[in-house]
Parts: C-alpha cells; structure tokens; sequence
C-alpha cells in the first residue's frame, strides 16, 4: 500500500521559525511556478546509500556538493557550490585546500534543537566517511579509500566481522582545519577522482542521520535550493523552494550560441520555481502523452518512441511551430558486452582465447543493432570512453569494425576450424562451441539477443541467452556467474570511471571481466596523477588500444537523449549527469496558452 511520507509537523513549524532566525531576505522562489517533471522511482533520499540515477537526480536538489560542473560549460569544468573558490592544490598535487562559503545553513529538523545549523568542514568530513564506510548499501569507494591518506586502514577495520565504521576516528587524510576549512591529503596525485567526488559528496548532518535512524531515506535535511515537502511511493515526490537559500544568479558565459539561453535569466535571483512535482511515471509513452498534453515541462526519451516527435532527426513541424525545443545529447554512459576473463572458454590470454575474442567482437554488427533495436536513436563506440566524456579520443576509430570474413578466417587460424553437423565450430580441444550470453527481460534486449545469435552463427558460433532482472545481473556479474554479459557503464563527464572498468585493483562490480594487467594499471595510475587534460587523453588512448588487443569487453553504442522541452520552460540547458532545476524558471503567461498547435499536430 502507498504511503505519503511527509515532512513532520514539527520540522514544518520548526523551518518557519528558523526563516525568521536567519534573518534573510525573502527568496524570489514563486510557489506559482510549478515545475512538472517524471521519471522513474526513486529508492532513497540518503545521498550516500543511493545507487540509482533517479534517486541521485532528485537528492542533488536537496543536498549539495562543494563544487557542481559548471551548467553552461562544456568539455566540464568545477564550479564553487558550497565552496568559496576551485580548491587550493600543492604544487606535488596532493594536498587539496577548500574554504566554504559562511552562512549556508541546513533547512529546519528537530535534531537542531531549534537552532539555526550552519554548514561546516566537519559536515563534509561527516559526509566523506560516509562515501567510504563499507558497510552502507554502495559498499564504499575503492578509488576513494585508496587516494585518501588513511582512508584504506579505516575501510579494512570497518570491513572485520562484527565492526563498524568509526565515524568518531581521525582519518589523516580527511580534516576540517576550522569550521570552513577542509583539507584533503592524498597518497598519490589523483585530479579526475577528486575533482568527481568533490561534485557528488554531499554535506548531511551528522545528528539527522543519527536521529533518524532507518528513517533516513525519507528524512531529506540538506542545504539545497529545494526541501522535500511530500514522497508518495510510486506515485509522486514534491519539493518546494528553501526560503533561506542563498543569493544565486544564472550563469554567466560569453559564448554567442547560449545568448539567448541566458539573456531570460539576467538578472534573476534564484531558484526561481517554488514547487517541483515529480511524477513517477516507468512507462515512456505515458510520459509522451502527459508531454503533448501539457501536463510536463520538459521530457526525455531514447530509441524507437523519441521518433514519433522526429523527422531524420530533426523537430516535426508541428512540434516546432508550437515552441516546442529539441536537444539531442549523447549520454555519459556506454553499452559493452563483456568477458569473463575466468571463464574456460572466453577467458585467458592464450592465443587461441584472446583469438576467439576478438573474432566475436568483429562478428557483430553496431550499425544494425543502432538501426533495428536504438531507431537510429545512438552512435557507435569503439573506444572505452564516451564521446562527451573528458579523455575521448577523437583520433581513434569512431566504431567497432564489423568484419565476419575476418572473423572467420581468425577463428580457422587459432584452432576453432573444426565443425559440427551442424556446421557450428568446435574448439581446439573438440567440443561444443557454445557461448552463453546475461541479459534482462525486455524488448530491447531481446534485440540485442536476435542479432547477437544471427552474428554469431554467421561465423560458427552457437549462442544462447540467460535472462535474468537487472539487479540479479550485477550481482551475477560480480560473483563471475557468466560468461558473457551486456551492460551499461559511466554516469559521469570524467572518462576515468569508464577507464577503471579494467583497472587491476577495482571490485568486480566495476571490473567484472576480471581483467588484470600491470601495462594497464601503470597508465591509469599515471593518468590519475596527470593534471593536464590533453596529456589524460593520450594516455586513454594508451588504454583504449589495449583493450582493443586483448579484448575484455566490447564497446557498442552509446545512447542518444532526446529531450524535448516546453516553450514556456526557460534556462533549461542538457546534460545527463545530474539535474539543475535551480536554474529554470517558468514564463506563466506562455504555460497558460498551452500546447495546442502540437496536439492539434499530432491528432
């Protein structure tokens, strides 16, 4: 049975007292202005138990980071949030310096005893411990716990039967210098990790989350421009504007492309919504229909139902000639299939596995998939970053080659030249040559199965497929119960997180084929250290080629987003790494006209 989960009565009353407390002035925030949104459901408002995209594109309204990627710019660059400038770094690049902002507060709870709580270095030392303790539902951060000094002895006491995180112990590595002063000292150089998690550790408040208890995936008490104001399960998520939030402004830039983006947002004190109304709505066609109703500002949709607003790509007429606004944005996240390197079959680095391999990564063929499964609606990868993720290389091959006479021709030279009766190949040693392949119920991965299967018989090779829920394939991934499987990985604008995928020393929820070599960790290690970007990119070459070599995974595609926003929907700029509702606003005489030339279009 749903639940509405509310604010309580207390905290509700006690977050009026504290707006006359703070003494602030009043926020420009128009609880007429409602920002309508879906999306799917959301797990848990705790920021660092959260393992769904949903769950995180919420909470980062509620809670914030030191730093956020700078909404307007791209290739990303950091940008202060809570923080009162770009870190400080030593000239070794191990020892990073940060100030906060003074007079950033925690929107009103009980456990401030009715007090106004400011925000400390100590709330983000909370916060990063938190990130490391391995016993919270993400398991810790291996990258994380290793770049910080101290930080693996205190995860390796914390993982012993019967222990626990000691919050209450000094880890070297992680101290509040003064109550706005943080300062993080590092074994080794490590920019991408740190500039990443100084973006997504996001401030708590130490006795909220020990007042709460388990109730803390509903009790959401952050510094943000938004606080949760009602959760009905499955249904809806409001969230209105924090009345104590600080001045905020749009962001400035001087590229000519965004004049009109921002020209709207001039001058306005932010966040200018008051309310936003999260509906959870799975299913992409009912979120299609509430769009052309109406009753959402803004959708975003991938593969076949994106192209019933399209023409080769582009806006329908009648789409346009309502206002309506297209932004196509390749994701931050890849398709791979992948390798158990542990497996006797496709596993090892013999001539005859790396061989075998690599004739199945030749085999299959992208533009097809892209075609029949994606509507043209995704590019091709062969590299192991995204395209509009940092260390892409845009000097290497834009995709995968699809050779099947090739890929015959290598499996007759490494053994597997033997047939069956009924003309499937065998292997070296004479047996059946079968591989089986993890997927997920569901029409497109259904796709990826008939053209897998089609691919592979082509050149000999029987396939077979497991499905089984998401949840159960990461966990079957991370045990090794595979032999091959199809995943999507990245979530974030800094290519090391796609790199670390083969990194030797990761859990095998990042490295789930297990791969492990010295060549490979060297580079990324030394990319770690390397500050400079251009330098990055060569060395994610350097890495890409070797998994080109001994094949580990393969990259496929990379998914378009198409996002479609109403014409009464202003400052809305695409990404997909996080949401930035903070910096929208809402033109309330054009949302009254509505939509009708789309929807007459469409009739």
């Amino acid at each position: 049975m749903n639940v509405v989960r509310r604010l309580s009565i207390a905290a509700v009353r006690l977050a009026g007292l504290l707006a006359i407390v703070y003494a602030c002035a009043a926020t420009a925030a128009d609880p007429n202005k409602v920002l309508r949104v879906a999306q799917g459901e959301v797990d848990t408002l705790d920021p660092h138990q959260w393992v769904d995209y949903f769950s995180s594109w919420v909470g980062v309204a509620i809670f914030e980071g030191l730093y956020e990627w700078d909404y307007l710019v791209r290739p990303v660059r950091l940008a202060p949030n809570t923080a009162a400038a770009l870190p400080k770094i030593s000239d070794d690049g191990r020892t990073w310096t940060i100030s906060l902002k003074p007079g950033i507060y925690f929107t009103g709870d009980p456990a401030f005893g009715g007090k106004p709580r400011e925000l400390t270095a100590e709330d983000y030392v909370y916060a990063f411990k938190r990130r490391l303790d391995p016993n919270l539902r993400p398991g810790g951060l291996v990258l994380l716990t290793d770049a910080l000094v101290g930080g693996r002895a205190a995860v390796d006491a914390a993982r012993k039967p019967g222990a626990k995180f000691d919050y209450d112990a000094p880890i070297e590595g992680l101290r509040a210098l003064d109550r706005s002063t943080l300062q993080l000292l590092l074994n080794q150089p490590s920019y991408p990790i740190i500039q990443q998690y100084l973006t997504d550790t996001l401030a708590v408040a130490r006795e909220v989350v020990e007042a709460a208890g388990r109730d803390i995936d509903i009790r959401a008490v952050g510094t943000g421009p938004y606080r949760l104001k009602e959760w009905k399960r499955g249904s809806r998520i409001v969230l209105e504007a924090n009345s104590n939030y600080r001045v905020l402004r749009f962001p400035a830039s001087n590229d000519p492309a965004q004049a009109a983006l921002v020209r709207p947002m001039e001058g306005k004190r932010l966040p200018q919504i008051g309310v936003v109304d999260i509906s959870i709505i799975p299913e992409m066609q009912s979120r299609l229909l509430a769009f052309e109703q109406g009753h959402l500002d803004y959708i975003e949709l991938q593969g076949d139902i994106a192209t019933r607003l399209l023409t080769n790509g582009k806006l329908k007429s009648e789409y346009a000639a309502a206002g309506i606004r297209h932004y196509p944005v390749s994701q931050t996240y890849a398709r791979y299939t992948y390798f158990n390197l542990d497996d006797p079959v496709v596993g090892g680095f013999s001539k005859e596995h790396v061989s075998l391999r690599r004739a199945i990564a030749l085999a299959f063929n992208a533009d097809e998939l892209i075609r029949v499964a994606y509507a043209g609606q995704a590019i091709p990868l062969a590299q192991i970053v995204p395209p509009v993720v940092t260390t892409y290389d845009q000097g290497l091959p834009q995709k995968m080659p699809y050779d099947p006479t090739m890929a015959q021709a290598l499996l007759d030279r490494a053994g597997y030249d033997r047939r069956d009766r009924e003309n499937y190949r065998l292997t070296p040693e004479g047996a059946p040559l079968t591989v089986t392949i993890l997927t997920r119920p569901g029409s497109l991965w259904r796709e990826w199965e008939t053209l897998w299967k089609k691919n592979l018989a082509a050149v000999g090779i029987r396939a077979q497929f497991r499905e089984v829920p998401p949840q159960d394939q990461f966990k079957e991934m991370q045990a090794g119960q595979f032999q091959m499987s199809i995943r999507g990985f990245g979530g974030t604008p800094l290519g090391y997180r796609n790199l670390a995928q083969l990194q030797g020393t990761q859990t095998t929820m990042v490295n789930p084929s297990r791969f492990r070599m010295i060549e490979y960790d060297r580079l990324y290690e030394q990319m770690m250290s390397e500050p400079d970007l251009r330098k990055q990119t060569a060395l994610s070459r350097r890495m890409s080629e070797l998994a080109q070599i001994y094949v580990p995974l393969i990259p496929h595609v990379v998914e378009i987003d198409n996002n479609f926003v109403q014409p009464w929907l202003l400052g809305f700029y695409p990404n997909d790494f996080t949401s930035y509702w903070k910096y929208l606003d809402i033109d309330l005489a054009k949302r009254q006209r509505g939509p009708a030339t789309a929807s007459r279009g469409q009739r």
